[in-house]
């Protein structure tokens, strides 16, 4: 495949979260056929999604009777900084190969896009001719590879130049200008088949961006007064269990409340009425509560259903609201947006959301997680599953500690739960999660490890050791970032709740780290 020949097969229909084609096309697949670099860089926002800027963006290809099929596509921010190009550049390649093989897919050939605005006083080609090294880093290390590029092209200013074409005086030096949106045969055959490019990566960045707004130094204060308020309560056992569940009841009203919310065209101004909504004590008051790791895995619950759109509307909201030295305190609203986007099949998020929380902490255990099972194409259901069990343990544990509060008298063995029976649902404490599908809290604090991490005895078997009236031990483990420290100034380590239960559902080793 040269630049001016026919440059790949059928477009992938339905194939733009970098997943690889299906052996072989039906009858009723959308094919087009691109066969210039014009095509191709008309094609790019139609592979992933959306508009990617400042990108360095991979796509496989595979070889199908003498023509190129389009496989799994990966993007990755241009490094400011030169000396970072080759690092990036090789993670990228890497990753691509490694996680198509993982599919049994091997691309045989690579196309390439650098995507980049220009400057104050830069214009599209002095753009193109700086990121040429760029480029050859690129070739050499797909090369290395055997997956050569046959095809790089840099997209800037509207218009497209191809690295590849060796035919002299045949490609304008300012460039070749990019088609309208939407004119070509390409779109008309992804609009058909029900694609679309939901507009650009700045787009879907700015609606999890902390605010940068007069707004923020108000939001700022909220967050230091409720610090100074909850970081204490969290680092002491016998108050951490009552924070979670305050967190998680005003997690719950919001979430309520956003659904209620009369519906806003435009994601913009539903972002805005979403802000209205949220209070800044409010708002101060679950980011702090969520660097409780635990609490953060209760939140996880709210995950599908009906309550899954408020909880990722919310979950934006608390992103946008970590303002200033809060940044880092964004890593688990954003794991939490980026864990809802997913499970509800929506990736192109999720990928961004997730690379955000690394962004805020790059040892956030959960996001590094869930960002490796998102990018490898895991299916979600194995984590809802981990996070199903445990809500229903949950609700079992409650159930059985409200038995034991109406008959303190009966002797322990008498009210143990029956794994296989319903939730209670007769208007008592922690019922209000069950009606709206949301995350169960127990009353009474009960912990499944101890606070060196070892294993407790199963509920029944507890139950039985303990009279009734006798009062059970405070949670393990301290928050995850809360103050960004414990009292002895080291970090909280993972070990409990949904990045252990992610870890045993994706096939990863867990380490150690802060989420």
């Amino acid at each position: 495949m040269t630049n001016h020949s026919e440059t790949t097969g059928p477009f992938e229909n339905g194939d733009i979260a970098g997943r690889e084609p299906l052996d072989e096309p039906s009858a009723h697949d959308t094919q087009v056929t691109l066969r210039t670099p014009a095509e191709l860089a008309d094609a790019l926002p139609y592979l992933l999604g959306y508009r990617p800027e400042d990108s360095i963006v991979l796509v496989a290809l595979h070889d199908r009777g003498g023509r190129g099929r389009f496989g799994g596509r990966a993007r990755l921010g241009i490094p400011a900084g030169a000396d970072d190009w080759k690092e990036a550049v090789q993670q990228l390649v890497r990753g691509l190969v490694t996680s198509s093989e993982r599919r049994g897919k091997r691309p045989e050939q690579m196309v390439a896009y650098v995507c980049r605005e220009p400057g104050q006083g830069e214009t599209g080609r002095d753009v193109m001719l700086r990121l040429q090294p760029l480029v050859e880093l690129l070739r050499t290390e797909c090369g290395d590879l055997d997956a050569p590029v046959v095809e790089a092209l840099c997209i800037s200013d509207g218009r497209f130049w191809s690295y590849s074409c060796a035919v002299e005086g045949c490609c304008p030096d300012d460039g070749t200008p990019m088609g309208l949106p939407g004119t070509s045969v390409l779109a008309a055959a992804a609009t058909y088949a029900g694609i679309q490019v939901r507009g650009t990566l700045r787009e879907f960045r700015a609606r999890l961006l902390p605010w940068e707004t007069s707004a923020a130094l108000e939001q700022e204060i909220a967050l230091d007064a409720a610090g100074m308020s909850l970081v204490p309560r969290i680092l002491d056992d016998a108050a951490r269990q009552s924070v979670a569940e305050e967190t998680l009841d005003l997690a719950e009203r919001i979430i309520h409340r956003f659904a209620a919310a009369a519906p806003v065209s435009g994601t913009h101004p539903a972002d805005l009425r979403d802000d209205e909504l949220l209070t800044h004590d409010e708002a101060a008051t679950l980011i702090l509560g969520l660097q409780d790791r635990t609490t953060r895995d209760q939140a996880a619950a709210w995950m599908e259903g009906d309550e899954a759109g408020p909880a990722l509307r919310l979950w934006r909201a608390l992103a946008r609201r970590c303002v200033g030295p809060y940044g880092e305190h964004a890593a688990a609203p954003l794991t939490l947006a980026g864990w809802v986007a997913w499970s509800t099949g929506d990736e192109l998020e999720a990928r961004e959301a997730l690379a955000m929380a690394l962004g805020a902490d790059p040892d956030y255990l959960f996001a590094r997680l869930l960002h490796q099972a998102c990018n490898e194409g895991l299916d979600p259901e194995s984590v809802r599953r981990c996070l199903r069990a445990e809500r229903a343990g949950r609700a079992r544990t409650e159930q059985t500690d409200q038995a034991e509060e109406a008959a303190p008298g009966t002797p322990s063995d008498a009210v143990v739960a029956d794994p296989g029976a319903p939730a209670r649902t007769d208007g008592r404490d922690g019922d209000r999660a069950s009606r709206t599908g949301g995350p169960r809290r127990r009353r009474r604090t009960r912990a499944a490890e101890g606070g060196d991490g070892r294993s407790r005895p199963s509920r029944g078997e507890d139950a039985r050791r303990r009279s009734g009236g006798s009062h059970p031990q405070s949670p393990a483990g301290g928050p995850s970032r809360p103050g960004s420290a414990k009292p002895d100034g080291m970090r909280a380590r993972a070990g409990e709740g949904s990045s252990r239960d992610t870890a045993a559902a994706t096939g990863q080793r867990e380490t150690e780290g802060d989420g």
